[in-house]
């Protein structure tokens, strides 16, 4: 009975801790962002701008959505702006089918992950099909 329940019940960790690999704070390729991916229910991931390098204006003022194409969200800051949404854990070190805001330019993109390693991360920015795409590689922070 117990053998059962092991059988039953160790698979289910395992997957859990899986998926939860890419879980941490992350420093984009650019380096002017850490962005921290989170869970957000059984098998989905968000993720949002934590801290910036610059996180003023050239005016000095907090840095605003300011490209964003929906205009009454232009007043948005944009740090803690979530920029990764939907991003669900498809199997071992992947994650697909979510989306990532570029607030650099206003833009969304269908959003693949891949962990190559603990510390490495690549994100796939597409519109339509992954074969056309950009891929960026973030790194761990914690």
């Amino acid at each position: 009975m117990i053998l059962r329940i092991i059988i039953i019940i160790l698979p289910m960790i395992v997957i859990g801790q899986e998926s939860n690999m890419i879980c941490g704070t992350w420093l984009e390729e650019k380096k002017q962002s850490h962005i921290e991916i989170y869970q957000i229910d059984d098998d989905t991931y968000e993720g949002k701008i934590v801290w910036l390098a610059e996180p003023l204006n050239e005016l000095g003022e907090i840095k605003l959505d300011k490209e964003n194409p929906d205009k009454s969200l232009r007043h948005r800051k944009i740090q803690n702006l979530i920029i990764i949404e939907k991003l669900q854990f498809i199997e071992t070190n992947q994650w697909s089918n979510g989306s990532i805001y570029d607030a650099r330019s206003g833009k969304t993109y269908s959003l693949n992950a891949k962990l190559e390693d603990q510390n490495t991360l690549f994100m796939r920015g597409y519109i339509g099909f992954s074969l056309i795409g950009k891929t960026t590689r973030w790194t761990r922070i914690k």
